[in-house]
């Protein structure tokens, strides 16, 4: 075993390792500090829980500590794909660099950016991001990164399976092309390798353990149960941990929601846990995580953004309540428990729907987990129950109704009173059958308003001929007239063919495009067409026109 004092480092460095109770380094270390100090780039594969943040953050301290942080220019930048993992790094640095005047700033999501802004302005020597909350601050031009002479990738096979590639490219490109890059995965896929000879130069290559492989200071366990219904899992889960002396223990979903879930069931049956998933705000996840490294939490349910790079020693026990899709996600989860040479214990439960990632997983890790039984529980009799099932299809069929009933923009009795009113005739106020159709909303309303249009266009058809229309009367003044509130309300109206046409009261309406007469001379008072003068008689044809002396003799 290899001392920290044998590799190279600043006294100072060495009296804040030893602070923390760290003596011996641990293989990725041993390999990766020397060549870090000596300036050139580092290809470390590794899987998780070996050491690599002090192996990366250790050099970084002592290559920083002669120079000076300048406001916008990081001199060093540390990306990690989550902010659990970024707040860890951070942790880390700051436990290390007590003893210099080397300063830091935690970029982000999910808390306030006018503090990360205020550090830049003052200027920070490390800075330690995520890429989406990094670039989204150099948009605003907020942060400048061609000073930056260090630049460590952290957990780069997590990069690619939460798709940050494009982003890792393009923060490569701001950079300047001379600086010294410290890249750490625990998997090497294709894209990855591309990555790294593109923008590594002459990278020393540090493998300590075969990629994807798995701890052997982790117990593995199989847990098969004959059913796929959620409430056998559950109770599985619980037969686990009864059966288990936990300290800690991390229980893994593969779906947010289910995490909610389970984590719902194991406090309802007395258990003391916590939930941990990316739909959560950064306060409460940074909340959680806290009690369950104090052990205020004993059982944290999380999904896969908990599962890397959390440095949480004191986790007992890993609880796979689903298989997970991607085999090496596997190897993540439960390499939170066996870290730092301490042992653990991981279970994963498999359903009859498992068999497929259960394969990938077994040919990944190359070796058969012990088989785990169960005693005393009836299967046969675990199932969940469908009230809660049964009323969410009724409340969806419930819903489909009042969609599809007619007349949904206004009640039915005004509906009907409406669609009467446009009919002239006894025959065609015969009830009509409803058709119900799905229809938009706004349809249906349009069409709830067409019969008072219909009722303008019949109403002229109920008049009497025009020859025998008398002349209109004046209207009356308007104080004579009926006052609104004594009019008959129009539902209580008597059907068309009931009423008499009241001839007293002129219609206020405009008249129909094709009854509306000229303006002007060729219009009477009366309102019809004018033939002739008229009964205007033009003077010329009233004057006398005197007789003549020859014809006065006759």
């Amino acid at each position: 075993m290899t001392e920290f004092s044998q590799l190279g480092l600043s006294a100072s460095t060495l009296k804040a390792v030893a602070d923390t109770g760290y003596t011996t380094a641990t293989p990725i270390q041993e390999q990766a500090i020397p060549v870090a100090l000596a300036g050139r780039d580092v290809l470390g594969i590794a899987q998780t829980g070996t050491g690599k943040t002090a192996a990366f953050t250790l050099p970084m301290i002592d290559r920083l500590s002669a120079g000076r942080a300048r406001a916008r220019m990081p001199r060093a930048l540390v990306l990690a794909p989550t902010r659990e993992l970024a707040d860890q790094v951070a942790s880390s640095f700051e436990k290390y660099a007590k003893g210099t005047r080397l300063s830091w700033a935690l970029l982000i999501g999910g808390v306030s950016m006018g503090d990360q802004v205020a550090a830049l302005d003052r200027g920070v020597d490390v800075l330690i991001a995520t890429p989406g909350r990094l670039l989204d601050l150099f948009d605003r031009s907020k942060i400048l990164l061609t000073g930056v002479q260090l630049m460590v990738v952290d957990e780069a096979d997590r990069m690619l399976d939460m798709g940050f590639i494009p982003d890792i490219e393009r923060i490569f490109k701001l950079t300047p092309p001379k600086r010294q890059t410290l890249f750490f995965s625990a998997t090497m896929p294709p894209e990855i390798t591309r990555l790294t000879k593109q923008f590594l130069k002459d990278p020393t290559r540090i493998e300590v353990a075969r990629p994807a492989t798995t701890a052997d200071t982790i117990t593995q366990y199989l847990a098969r149960i004959p059913s796929t219904d959620p409430k056998a899992k559950r109770t599985a889960l619980r037969s686990l941990i009864d059966r288990s002396d936990i300290k800690n223990g991390i229980v893994f979903c593969n779906r947010k929601s289910e995490v909610d879930i389970v984590a719902k069931s194991l406090r309802t049956h007395g258990y003391d846990a916590g939930a941990i998933h990316g739909d959560l705000d950064q306060a409460t996840r940074m909340r959680t995580l806290e009690s369950f490294r104090r052990g205020e939490l004993k059982l944290l349910c999380a999904s896969d953004v908990a599962a890397r790079g959390l440095d949480i020693p004191d986790v007992s026990h890993v609880f796979n309540y689903d298989v997970p899709h991607h085999a090496d996600d596997y190897v993540h989860r439960i390499g939170r428990t066996g870290r730092a040479g301490r042992t653990g214990e991981a279970f994963m439960i498999v359903s009859p729907a498992d068999d497929k990632n259960l394969d990938k997983v077994l040919k990944l890790i190359g070796k058969a987990p012990q088989e785990a039984t169960f005693e005393g529980i009836d299967w046969s009799t675990l199932k969940t129950e469908q009230r809660h099932k049964d009323a969410a299809k009724k409340d969806r069929e419930r819903s489909r109704r009042d969609r599809d009933r007619p007349g949904r923009g206004r009640p039915a009795s005004e509906t009907s009173v409406v669609g009467m009113e446009a009919i002239s005739t006894p025959e065609e106020a015969a009830p009509r059958p409803t058709r119900e159709r799905k229809r938009p909303a706004r349809t249906e309303a349009l069409e709830v308003e067409a019969p008072a249009a219909a009722e303008e266009v019949a109403a002229p058809a109920e008049r009497p001929a025009r020859a025998e229309r008398p002349r209109r009367e004046a209207r009356a003044p308007r104080e004579e007239r009926p006052a609104r509130e004594d009019r008959q309300v129009r539902d209580e109206r008597q059907p068309r063919e009931e009423r008499q046409v009241r001839e007293d009261r002129p219609r206020d309406r405009k008249p129909a495009r094709e009854d509306r007469q000229p303006r002007g001379r060729d219009r009477d008072d009366d309102d019809r067409r004018v033939v002739g003068f008229g009964a205007d008689m033009p003077a010329f044809m009233t004057r006398v026109t005197p007789l003549t002396d020859k014809v006065a003799e006759d």
